[in-house]
């Protein structure tokens, strides 16, 4: 059995995590860190689990109880925290935070899309886990990258109230955010960074601009990218590259038709739909920004860490309504 450790475990993204890992058949929770709820039970923050846990916050675990350390304390907090670790600790370390996800940042840090280096995520000790946006917007764009394909790219992204967090503020609100949309952070967003090295990567060279716009949705999860570029490819060329790059990716699915979010909240799936209109080739990628976005991605890289199956514990059901 795998024991796991979650440390800043009051947020969404915790609350996913342990979802997932009381049901996972490999792996155990050691314990669930929490400064500002130490002593209350789980459940006390995260209701829907009521009935499936009896796990206690705890303020301050001992580390060496768990194999793999799973940091959810947010952006900016999860540098110190591994820099302050115990000497001696042998534990794997997934961060969901943006500390280690750029090159310059990473010391040690795998960036972990499976989709993009599997075969390092299996051998790595420390998995920087990558952003909501930057998930749905890459698996949009791996396989043209791969190829040599990617021209300028147009990205117009809207995202769920979860993903900004658990801590309410003036846009995340239910009486603001309800029956309202808008943008934000557009051409500036935090995750164009690791999306520009990542396409870079694979596309050697590629010096195009990669535009955009992100937006705030009225619904409480998922993410929508809707991603265009001029290419000489067609339509059945196009799709072929994408079946043929995620045919050995369990998550990521290539869909034949235009594609909804109910498809994928709830689930770790990735659905890309490949379209052509004139020149431009126009890709449409949905995923859930807690799961595949975040939570679920997380246990995905931590069963490649472990030898297992990337799908166990990961089986998950979409909401049908």
């Amino acid at each position: 059995m795998i024991k796991a450790g979650i440390i800043g475990g009051a947020g969404y993204t915790a609350g996913e995590l342990i979802r997932i890992l009381i049901n996972h058949p490999q792996a155990e929770i050691a314990f669930v860190q929490s400064e500002s709820n130490a002593g209350n039970p789980v459940t006390a923050v995260h209701s829907d689990l009521i009935g499936e846990t009896e796990l206690i916050f705890s303020a301050d675990p001992d580390v060496h109880q768990a194999d793999v350390l799973f940091l959810c304390m947010g952006h900016g907090r999860s540098k110190s925290y591994v820099e302050g670790l115990p000497a001696g600790f042998k534990g794997k370390i997934i961060d969901l935070s943006n500390d280690f996800r750029l090159k310059k940042d990473a010391d040690g840090f795998v960036y972990g899309l499976p989709e993009l280096q599997r075969e390092k995520i299996k051998s790595a000790d420390r998995i920087a886990n990558p952003g909501c946006f930057a998930t749905a917007i890459q698996l949009a764009l791996l396989p043209l990258a791969a190829e040599g394909k990617l021209n300028e790219v147009h990205i117009h992204a809207i995202t769920g109230s979860t993903g900004a967090g658990q801590a309410p503020t003036a846009t995340t609100h239910f009486s603001w955010r309800n029956n309202n949309m808008s943008v934000y952070k557009a051409f500036s967003h935090q995750h164009l960074g690791e999306i520009g090295e990542t396409l870079k990567s694979l596309q050697k060279g590629f010096d195009k601009p990669v535009n955009f716009v992100p937006v705030r949705g009225d619904f409480p999860r998922g993410i929508m990218a809707s991603v265009y570029m001029n290419s000489d490819m067609q339509e059945k060329e196009a799709t072929k590259l994408f079946r043929n790059y995620y045919e050995e990716h369990p998550f990521t699915h290539v869909s034949e038709k235009n594609p909804d979010l109910k498809m994928v909240v709830n689930t770790n799936k990735a659905v890309v739909y490949v379209k052509k209109f004139g020149e431009k080739i126009h890709i449409v990628s949905m995923i859930d920004n807690l799961l595949k976005g975040a939570s679920g991605q997380a246990v995905q890289n931590m069963n490649l860490i472990f030898g297992l199956d990337e799908l166990t514990g990961l089986q998950l059901k979409p909401l049908a309504f």
